[in-house]
């Protein structure tokens, strides 16, 4: 368990930081299977600021990894999912950093019924 009461679940030799992560997952495949979606890819990294040096000090990149990116068939469109129980602070700016810098993308939050 972590400070968020997530448990890490492992599926088809993958391990997913929470049980709703591993449950979107299997959903997704069968979405994959059924024609609905292609190209599932887990953990795709999006860098929304470049690492950079100032005043001799090394700066290192703001990455922010999402838990799953498809191609939507039906919509024609990619789709980023983040699978959330508790959206904390850091998400919130990482968010609004993805949405200015990858305006053709939305993130798609998957949550907790």
């Amino acid at each position: 368990m972590n400070k968020y009461n997530a448990k890490k679940t492992e599926l088809d030799g993958i391990t997913f930081d929470s049980r709703l992560e591993a449950n979107r997952y299997c959903e997704l495949r069968i979405m994959e299977r059924a024609g609905l979606i292609q190209k599932l890819e887990l953990q795709p990294k999006f860098t929304l600021q470049e690492a950079f040096e100032k005043n001799g000090k090394k700066y290192r990149p703001i990455i922010y990894i999402a838990d799953f990116m498809y191609f939507d068939n039906e919509k024609r469109q990619w789709v980023v999912e983040d699978a959330k129980g508790i959206e904390t602070e850091v998400f919130k700016i990482k968010k609004k950093l993805f949405e200015y810098k990858y305006r053709n993308y939305e993130i798609k939050e998957i949550k907790k019924k």
